[in-house]
C-alpha cells in the first residue's frame, strides 16, 4: 500500500515520457518528482528509466515493474469493488476500448443505464479500432474491450460475440433510398467516402471489391465515421457502417444492409484479458452489456 503514490507517479512519467509533464499532470513540482523516482530507484537498486535527451523512458527493468503496477492496479481496483459488494454498495471503476460503431448509441446508453442503478461507479473510455483496441486489453489501459472484427489476440478472452450487417449509408434523399438490402456494385456506381485501413470494415470493402472485381470511385477517405456521415450529406455520395454506427435519431441519414452476397456480415466481439480478474463493477458491465447485444442482434431478428 505504500508504494500506490510512488507507483502513480512512475506511470504518469511513463505514459507521458516526461518529468514536467508528468509532474504538470500530478499537480507536484519536477524536482520532487524527480527525487522520488530516484528515491525508489535507490530502493529497489537499480534505475528503471533511460535518461534521454527528448525524455524519460522505461528501460528493461522499468518495463517489468510498470507491468506489475498495472496488475496491482487491477487488483486493488477489483478489492475495492468487492468490499463494496459487502455494504451493498457498488463502487469503482470501469475502463472501455471500443471501436468508433459504438459511441454514438450502444455504450452511451449502457452507461448511462449502469449508472442509473450504480450512480457510484465511474467510467473511462477510449476509441481503439480494431488492433489498437486489442492492444488496449493486452496493455492494461482497459479492462474490457469492444470491438468490430478483432484481429486473432490469444490474450482476449471472447466474453460474447455476434455479428451485424455492414451497410451502405447516404444521403435520406439518396437514389439508393429504398428499403432492403443493397448490392455493392450499386453502391459504386456512386462516388464513395471510404474508410481507410485504420478501420476493420475496409479490410471487409477491400475483399469483397477484389472478388467481384469491382473498383469504387473513392473521392475522399477517412478513419473518422463522424467524417464520413458528414461527408455523405454534402454530397451524393456513399460511406459504409457496421449497423450499430448509424445514428438511430438522424433522419438526414439512410442505412441499407448490403446484400449477403457480396459482404459477409461484421463480428461484433467484447472481450476481456485472459487470466486477468475483473472488478465486480467491470464484470457486471460487461454482462449488461452482452445482454443488451443478444437482445439488439439483427441476425437474430
Amino acid at each position: 500500500m505504500r508504494h500506490l503514490k510512488i507507483h502513480r507517479y512512475i506511470a504518469e512519467v511513463a505514459r507521458r515520457s516526461s518529468i514536467r509533464g508528468a509532474a504538470e499532470h500530478l499537480n507536484i513540482t519536477p524536482s520532487a518528482l524527480t527525487r522520488q523516482i530516484q528515491d525508489f530507484e535507490d530502493e529497489l537498486g537499480t534505475p528503471i528509466f533511460e535518461r534521454l535527451p527528448q525524455g524519460m523512458r522505461l528501460n528493461s527493468a522499468g518495463e517489468l515493474l510498470i507491468r506489475h503496477i498495472r496488475d496491482q492496479r487491477a487488483d486493488f481496483e477489483r478489492l475495492r469493488s468487492q468490499i463494496a459488494d459487502l455494504s451493498g454498495v457498488r463502487l469503482g471503476h470501469v475502463s472501455v476500448a471500443c471501436s468508433q460503431a459504438f459511441i454514438d448509441n450502444v455504450l452511451p446508453d449502457e452507461i448511462a443505464a449502469y449508472r442509473a442503478q450504480f450512480p457510484k461507479v465511474t467510467f473511462s473510455l477510449v476509441v481503439r479500432d480494431h488492433i489498437l483496441g486489442a492492444t488496449a486489453l493486452s496493455t492494461f489501459e482497459v479492462d474490457l474491450a469492444l470491438l468490430l472484427n478483432p484481429p486473432p489476440v490469444p490474450d482476449m478472452r471472447i466474453l460474447f460475440s455476434t455479428d451485424q450487417p455492414l451497410c451502405a449509408v447516404f444521403r435520406a434523399d439518396h437514389p439508393l433510398a429504398r428499403p432492403g438490402s443493397v448490392r455493392l456494385r450499386d453502391c459504386f456506381a456512386f462516388p464513395t467516402a471510404m474508410p481507410d485501413q485504420t478501420l476493420a470494415i475496409r479490410h471487409l470493402l477491400d475483399v469483397a471489391t477484389s472478388r467481384r472485381q469491382i473498383v469504387p470511385n473513392i473521392q475522399v477517405e477517412s478513419g473518422s465515421l463522424e467524417f464520413l456521415r458528414n461527408y455523405v450529406m454534402r454530397e451524393q455520395a456513399v460511406t459504409f457502417h457496421a449497423l450499430s454506427a448509424v445514428p438511430r435519431e438522424d433522419r438526414r441519414i439512410y442505412a441499407r444492409p448490403i446484400d449477403t452476397r457480396d459482404v459477409t456480415p461484421i463480428q461484433i466481439v467484447l472481450g476481456q484479458l485472459r487470466g486477468r480478474v475483473l472488478s465486480v463493477a467491470a464484470a457486471k458491465f460487461a454482462d449488461q452489456l452482452s445482454i443488451h447485444l443478444a437482445r439488439h442482434d439483427p441476425i437474430a431478428e
